[in-house]
């Protein structure tokens, strides 16, 4: 009876702050941040598979869509957090699971995350529930999230926080892993539009590029593009050239932030960025490049979010002082960059407007002498 009331004696000497203070402690270990994002992506992939569980969607990237849009909101709101407008929903998660996340990049990049995401998965959601298609949207959302989490995920490596990684960096995994098979199952789906071109196809594509004088303008500007992303990829790689530091010094001095995500951004751009604009420049030189209309779009996607993060995160108050854009640059930078980001835009809207020199020529009867017809350019058929 005496060791009965003296243990619960004990026990009462603490008091109710401490246990919960513990309890606190316990929830705030790192593997226990790890096991709790992990367990919530699975009872919400799971909630979601229940409730289809009567209609199940024919598209496993419903599921996809589904669980990603959850945490969209979850990234919204600690960007909001971290930018004072919203208090207390993020800071114990920063400063135990993913201290990154209070960077000025990885703000921009939830912002973008918890909005223009948001909406694709959204809209997407809703054509798979209609039996409609998506292809290009989808490809557009997976270059953006591909670069989006590939460029996070090396840039917390290779950065000031690559010697303080914590267990829940390996969640990102999820999240770039997801998207390179959904771009994978995207890009093998057949196309949502023809293939094979007829009479206009065949008009349009024996025009040489001086006549086709918007064709021109892309050309000139991806060159243009293709030079800047090789100034700021040298500049990423420490090249001693005299236009490197200048660049650097006067322009961009950002690239050199030691978190590490422009340089990772930059380096991306450089090795797989350049070479798909020079591509494009080839897709719109030779006719018949039916996969501009796929690559335009991935891009696009990609650029895009870059150049958000990219630029965003170099004038927000988050990024010290010396790494921020120069006041009496800060025109010139801007233009270069908003020009940079819609450049890969306008190709693709360019492609999809106007598709007929993207297109394969079918044989007709009389292809050579035939006048110009006005019917819808389709394959030639035997009537």
């Amino acid at each position: 009876m005496k060791q009965k009331i003296g243990a619960e004696g004990s026990a009462d000497r603490f008091p109710p702050s401490w246990r919960i203070t513990g309890d606190f402690l316990f929830l705030h270990r790192p593997y226990v941040i790890l096991a709790i994002g992990a367990a919530v992506l699975l009872v919400v992939f799971l909630f979601y598979f229940l409730v289809t569980r009567g209609n199940p969607p024919k598209d496993a990237l419903f599921f996809v869509f589904a669980v990603f849009s959850f945490t969209c909101v979850i990234d919204l709101a600690s960007a909001l957090g971290h930018d004072g407008m919203v208090s207390g929903l993020m800071e114990f998660y920063q400063k135990t699971g993913e201290p990154y996340l209070g960077t000025a990049y990885a703000i921009l990049m939830c912002y973008w995350d918890g909005v223009a995401h948001f909406i694709m998965y959204l809209v997407m959601i809703s054509r798979i529930t209609d039996r409609k298609a998506y292809r290009t949207l989808g490809l557009f959302w997976a270059g953006s999230l591909c670069v989006n989490m590939s460029v996070f995920i090396g840039g917390i490596a290779a950065g000031k926080y690559g010697s303080d990684i914590r267990p829940a960096f390996w969640l990102n995994f999820v999240f770039l892993v997801m998207p390179v098979w959904a771009a994978i199952t995207l890009f093998t789906r057949p196309k949502d539009r023809p293939l094979i071109g007829g009479y206009n196809a065949f008009n349009v594509q024996t025009m040489k590029l001086i006549w086709r004088p918007l064709d021109l303008i892309l050309v000139l500007l991806l060159i243009a593009a293709m030079a800047f992303t090789t100034l700021r990829g040298l500049v990423a790689l420490d090249s001693p050239l005299e236009a490197c530091s200048v660049y650097l010094r006067h322009y961009e001095p950002y690239l050199k932030d030691p978190v590490g995500f422009p340089r990772v951004m930059m380096l991306h751009l450089f090795f797989y960025g350049l070479p798909l604009l020079g591509a494009f420049v080839y897709g719109l030189l030779k006719p018949g490049c039916t996969w501009m209309s796929d690559w335009t779009v991935f891009l696009a996607g990609a650029v895009l979010q870059c150049q958000w993060a990219h630029v965003g995160a170099s004038l927000h108050p988050r990024t010290a002082a010396p790494f921020r854009i120069p006041a009496d640059a800060l025109r010139s930078v801007l233009a270069a960059n908003l020009l940079y980001a819609a450049l890969p835009v306008l190709v693709a809207v360019r492609v999809h407007s106007n598709p007929y020199f993207f297109l394969k020529v079918a044989p007709f009867p009389g292809q050579t002498g035939l006048p110009n017809s006005e019917e819808k350019d389709t394959k030639y058929k035997d009537k």
